[in-house]
């Protein structure tokens, strides 16, 4: 089942003694994919409903699997609930009890789980292949928490802005989903910040979206891009000397560099990478069609030595980040003519 689905009906759904939520693989899709945030939204919804708000210290228990001891998870689900109905044990990164040690006490407790407890056990990866994954399969639910589609992802940013009672235009949400992208994280964090610059408006336009979520030095930041793909060294490097004067520092400027070149990496590749925002892919393009995924290669090369320079004592940092600026935007070699 899909987390979305199992979302909207979960009031209606039966209890299960266990649940995993896991990447969700469709035949549409190659490869699995998964919503970190998605997983925790049903996590958080499960335990709402399984649990009262004044039992919670005495019947919810929360680990993770790279740091707790199997048997100490097992323990706790085999206690019975004081003054509960049922006990609720959650675990983080089960993926890691897949195999090794830890994974046969799992494995046997999940083939007969105690009546008076509900296991979720979340994995940001999974061999269905696996017992842990069978075991699940007979024994519980299994929730697959994808990436949402561009119309669920819509829907997803207008009831989130509802619940912060506003409301939001068909346009805004357009603009806040191509702007954040498909990482429901990033998308959040934007309607937060929209929200916030709104204050006591109860209405979020797209104009309102485009000021909220950039900043000057993000504006310094695209137009260096530009500058750079354009072959413009003198704009570029005005542009890097503003981003200093915004008190950015050498090894910030550096990083935004080197995440500029891999945002574009993944948009030149093969096919494109999907979960760049659309916004950020548009904005890089024409650092793409300059460099090509070869001259992409050569440029991280150059980070790398930057980055060295940087970390170098006795050297000019501010020096260091102009020759590299200076070398990304040279203007790319025609091919030499007989």
């Amino acid at each position: 089942m899909r987390a979305l689905e199992f979302l909207q009906r979960i009031d209606d759904e039966p209890v299960r003694p266990l649940y995993l939520l896991c990447p969700y693989k469709t035949e549409r899709r190659k490869h699995p994919s998964y919503e970190p945030l998605l997983a925790q939204r049903v996590a958080e919804k499960l335990t709402k409903r399984l649990v009262t708000p004044e039992t919670r210290d005495l019947a919810f228990a929360s680990f993770h699997a790279d740091e707790a001891d199997i048997h100490e998870i097992i323990e706790t689900a085999e206690t019975y609930p004081f003054l509960a109905e049922r006990r609720v044990v959650l675990v983080n990164e089960a993926q890691h009890f897949e195999k090794g040690p830890a994974s046969g006490p799992l494995i046997s407790y999940l083939e007969a789980p105690a009546e008076t407890a509900v296991m979720i056990l979340v994995a940001s990866a999974v061999d269905r292949r696996s017992k842990l994954y069978k075991a699940c399969e007979k024994q519980g639910l299994i929730i697959g928490c994808e990436e949402l589609r561009s119309n669920e992802l819509h829907e997803w940013i207008q009831q989130e802005v509802k619940a912060e009672g506003k409301q939001i235009e068909a346009a805004a949400v357009k603009e806040l989903a191509t702007r954040a992208g498909s990482r429901l994280s990033d998308v959040e964090n934007a309607i937060r910040l929209v929200c916030n610059y709104v204050g006591e408006n109860g209405k979020i336009r797209a104009e309102d979206v485009a000021a909220a979520c950039a900043d000057v030095a993000e504006e310094e930041v695209w137009a260096m891009t530009d500058a750079i793909a354009a072959s413009d060294t003198a704009k570029a490097l005005r542009c890097l000397r503003q981003l200093m004067e915004l008190g950015k520092s050498e090894m910030e400027i550096m990083g935004t560099i080197n995440w500029l070149l891999k945002t574009a990496y993944y948009v030149a590749a093969s096919p494109p990478d999907r979960r760049v925002p659309s916004f950020q892919a548009e904005k890089v393009r024409p650092l793409v069609r300059k460099l090509g995924v070869r001259k992409l290669r050569d440029a991280f090369r150059l980070c790398i030595e930057a980055e060295l320079m940087l970390r170098s004592t006795g050297v000019d940092r501010t020096l260091a980040l102009e020759l590299l600026v200076v070398k990304l935007a040279a203007p790319r070699r025609q091919p030499q003519t007989a």
